[in-house]
């Protein structure tokens, strides 16, 4: 398995003076058995499912508010606040939870660091207008929730988002669709061209 992924984040890391603030995984369990020679033919390996994701930031203290992308409550969570009570005190992990530390409704979750998106849209907006005109497909689309993840949750309305490797331009017309003021950057023309699918449903 290469370790150039790993490799390059920490170069990357110390090229750019950046911190690292949290890595996440995005989760893929419609992901095709890969890679083929290890996992098909040789069957020495079990399938790769996941794609690391690495924010960074220039400060150790960059703008971020968990509040703006909370999930649903589990129907446990539900019963819970609904009770009024649980078992509080001293878990085996060596947390100690107060009486009341989950008595009140935040109005959600506070999501984990692992991002589930299957990523198997055959057909939209964007696929449609480059089919339509002749245009080959970028082969490695961002999914819509990925990019709504980190556009809610690293930034306000009016502010600004740069995607410097924009590729299907997902990061762009989500920033638009969340109000946000955004810049995108392709140096593959026929990909930078089959981008204005995305807005022209």
């Amino acid at each position: 398995m290469s370790t150039l992924p790993l490799e390059s984040l920490l170069e990357f890391k110390r090229q750019g003076n950046f911190h690292l603030c949290q890595e996440f995984i995005c989760f893929n369990p419609a992901r095709l058995p890969s890679p083929i020679e290890w996992v098909n033919k040789e069957r020495i390996r079990v399938k790769d499912a996941f794609t690391r994701l690495w924010w960074l930031s220039r400060t150790n203290n960059p703008k971020a508010d968990n509040r703006k992308i909370l999930v649903t409550y589990s129907e446990r969570m539900r019963r819970l606040l609904a009770r009024n009570e649980y078992n509080s005190g001293k878990r085996p992990s060596g947390h100690n939870i107060g009486k009341e530390s989950f008595l009140r409704d935040n109005g959600g979750a506070i999501p984990s660091n692992v991002i589930v998106s299957t990523n198997t849209v055959s057909r939209d907006g964007y696929l449609d207008y480059c089919r339509q005109h002749g245009l080959v497909f970028h082969p490695a689309r961002m999914p819509e929730d990925l990019a709504t993840f980190f556009i809610k949750f690293l930034s306000d309305e009016d502010e600004w988002i740069m995607d410097p490797f924009a590729g299907s331009n997902m990061t762009g017309f989500v920033a638009e669709k969340l109000r946000r003021n955004w810049i995108s950057i392709e140096e593959n023309e026929t990909y930078a061209r089959g981008s204005i699918g995305r807005f022209v449903a």
